[in-house]
């Protein structure tokens, strides 16, 4: 089901932003989510939200929402964080967004944080040589720490904008935990690796963004919060009996983007880094030889960006 409302004027950023909020079983969550999104300094221009088939009441919840910006779509089935953010990205391109703001049902934007996110990709844009192939927010897990499985890795040239006196840092990749890409970057590389489901899929969409352009960007003052239970990062040495079936995602997508994205020798240091992790980490053997399996799986998965049927942007 595809409910498409009107969409309305933000006060102040010129490109046209589309927010893309992926949910599953959150709703109470989902419902912090779309109030920070109202409370914005400059809102987006539509609210696109993608509901991988909740059985939480989220459904009857949306249903009665009357915000115009709110664009919905509803899916049968699961498709994951991979599957949505493809999905919401497809509907935010069809609707003629310029700018792509991506985000979790557990991700709170402060009330400024569109607006410095979307500046300083704009002086980012202008500063980089061939510009800059996504911008990220600073992700805490609370009012004084950072969310540790967000920290966006920084690139050798990292302080390349902070010497300029711009609020930001270049980094290698991000998470879907608010991140910014842009229109001309869907049309070069296409959509979200739906088929990842899950896990490394937000990376990975980075890296593939940011080939033959350079590094991204981290604002330092758009802040969100993610509202994760704990504030750990995910590494193989804490595979248990409770993530396994998230590791298990993890290490076959994140093999296969090494392989046919990068080379066999990269592929080799990662199964290596993935075993010795899990060995330290003492990790079941029962467990290391269920990674072990996608690791090896992900020599014949590689699954292909789906691309999008190239649209003029609708005039302003």
């Amino acid at each position: 089901m595809n409910t498409s409302h009107s969409p309305a004027k933000g006060p102040s950023v010129s490109q046209r932003v589309a927010a893309v909020v992926v949910t599953y079983n959150r709703l109470e969550k989902l419902k912090t989510v779309l109030s920070s999104l109202a409370n914005q300094s400059t809102p987006p221009e539509w609210v696109v939200i993608v509901d991988n088939a909740s059985t939480d009441g989220t459904a009857s919840y949306l249903d009665e929402l009357t915000d115009p910006r709110l664009d919905i779509t509803r899916l049968t089935t699961n498709t994951g964080g991979a599957g949505g953010f493809a999905t919401g990205m497809k509907r935010a391109y069809d609707l003629g967004a310029d700018l792509f703001w991506l985000m979790d049902d557990d991700c709170y934007p402060s009330p400024e944080a569109l607006e410095h996110l979307v500046n300083g990709y704009d002086e980012a844009m202008q500063a980089m040589p061939g510009g800059v192939p996504f911008a990220c927010s600073l992700v805490y897990f609370n009012d004084t720490e950072l969310a540790e499985m967000n920290i966006a890795a920084p690139d050798w040239k990292w302080a390349r904008l902070w010497v300029q006196d711009q609020r930001a840092v270049l980094v290698q990749t991000c998470s879907f935990v608010s991140a910014l890409y842009s229109r001309a970057t869907v049309e070069r590389i296409g959509l979200p690796l739906r088929e990842y489901f899950i896990w490394f899929d937000d990376a990975a969409y980075a890296r593939m963004a940011s080939e033959g352009i350079g590094p991204g960007v981290c604002v330092l003052d758009s802040k969100v919060i993610h509202d994760t239970p704990t504030n750990v990062a995910g590494d193989f040495s804490k595979v248990d009996d409770q993530n396994i079936w998230k590791f298990a995602y993890g290490a076959r997508n994140e093999a296969s983007y090494h392989l046919h994205h990068e080379s066999a020798l990269s592929y080799a240091r990662f199964v290596a880094r993935v075993e010795i992790l899990m060995h330290r980490g003492r990790v079941p053997w029962r467990l290391r030889r269920r990674i072990t399996g996608r690791l090896l799986a992900a020599i014949g998965f590689n699954p292909k960006a789906e691309r999008v049927a190239l649209v003029p942007t609708p005039a302003q």
